[in-house]
């Protein structure tokens, strides 16, 4: 298999298991502390290869992502265009943050995506979260560092640029 196939494939296949990865159930006391897995796969995939990321691939992941959880039809997709868009103008910057930087900026890329749930929710009668809905940020937060380096180790392995 020739080289450039494999990187898409790669691309691909880490985009599709973070939507699989999204619908994992959890017990019900477990649920707040599942991170948002599309939303840290399409951050990395942003950063490093920022080309291959566009608004409109963020669009489909979420189109993907609602109709598998079911939720409203666009709500994902809306969270993570606005996810993507700040990292692909900040993407200069963001890339060569030390990596407890880049863990800062990606916490606060997901509290604005949390932030925006809460504004689609309450506009759709929701009533408010409660109190441990907001852990999930940080949680992703946290396996940022993980996941930036197993990925980063993973794509030079397999050579992928």
């Amino acid at each position: 298999m020739s080289k450039p196939r494999i990187s898409l494939l790669w691309f691909a296949g880490t985009l599709a298991f973070s939507v699989l990865s999204m619908m994992v159930p959890l017990p019900a006391p477990l649920q707040p502390f599942k991170p948002y897995w599309p939303a840290l796969f399409l951050l990395y995939w942003s950063l490093e290869s920022g080309e291959r990321v566009t608004l409109g691939l963020a669009f489909v992941v979420g189109l993907c992502a609602d109709l598998l959880d079911g939720v409203l039809l666009g709500e994902q997709a809306m969270r993570l265009c606005a996810l993507v868009f700040i990292a692909l103008r900040f993407r200069s910057r963001l890339r060569f943050f030390p990596m407890w930087q880049q863990t800062l900026a990606v916490l606060a890329l997901l509290l604005n995506d949390r932030v925006l749930l809460l504004i689609v929710r309450t506009f759709a009668g929701e009533s408010l979260p409660p109190a441990n809905w907001w852990i999930s940020p940080f949680i992703g937060a946290a396996l940022w560092p993980f996941l930036f380096l197993l990925m980063d180790d993973l794509r030079m392995r397999l050579r992928i640029q």
